[in-house]
């Protein structure tokens, strides 16, 4: 259902998503959270949010603190958000539960410790009510606050994003002969051989090039 890329990273794998209980689950990010500058999240589209829900983003840095970064919907399908290098060590989870359930998580004893991308599936209006306006008012880039802000503009990486689902979308499609639509079963490691070839391009080509002929 989920899909996330490290800015300057190759896609992470589907096996790197855990899912906790029913409305949980968090990505494992394998990078040192200091590196880590932008995040990019999109929904995969095979399976759809219920009506009136969503999923918060948060970032779960291990000793250094928690922050609600966004959201994502179904009618916003993906979402690009910027870790700042100043993260504070007093973030907070804006009162979702979703800081209880992935603060027990992760290397917090670790030397290098891995930070997480948490999601939690809530209602919209729930999720509304724990971003700080510093996250939504692009205009507040002047603030001195240690919040996680999306970049102040997203549209370059959205349709990069949107290519990198539609280029999913046809390797599978080689597979179910094009036929499309929630009732079509795509084994998992489908998944994880698209992952090889996508990374396998863009090694081989140096970049992202290819993605421009994705239809």
């Amino acid at each position: 259902m989920f899909g996330c890329v490290i800015a300057g990273r190759p896609l992470l794998p589907p096996s790197s998503l855990t899912q906790v209980d029913s409305t949980h689950a968090y990505f494992t990010l394998p990078f040192p959270p200091s590196t880590i500058n932008h995040i990019t999240l999109f929904l995969t589209g095979d399976v759809a949010f219920p009506p009136g829900f969503g999923a918060s983003v948060h970032f779960f840095w291990p000793g250094r603190g928690f922050q609600v970064l966004g959201m994502v919907s179904n009618e916003k399908p993906s979402a690009v958000f910027r870790v700042r290098g100043t993260f504070g060590f007093n973030g907070t989870g804006g009162g979702s539960t979703a800081q209880g359930v992935f603060g027990g998580i992760g290397g917090g004893g670790q030397e290098e410790p891995q930070a997480l991308l948490g999601l939690a599936i809530e209602p919209l209006d729930a999720i509304q009510a724990q971003i700080p306006p510093s996250s939504t008012n692009p205009s507040n880039s002047t603030s001195t606050s240690n919040a996680l802000v999306k970049p102040p503009s997203i549209a370059d990486a959205t349709i990069l994003a949107e290519k990198i689902v539609k280029h999913l979308l046809n390797y599978l499609g080689g597979f179910t002969g094009g036929a499309t639509g929630p009732n079509v079963m795509v084994p998992m490691n489908m998944f994880m051989k698209w992952y090889e070839s996508f990374t396998g391009k863009i090694r081989a080509s140096g970049g992202i090039g290819f993605l421009e002929n994705v239809e």
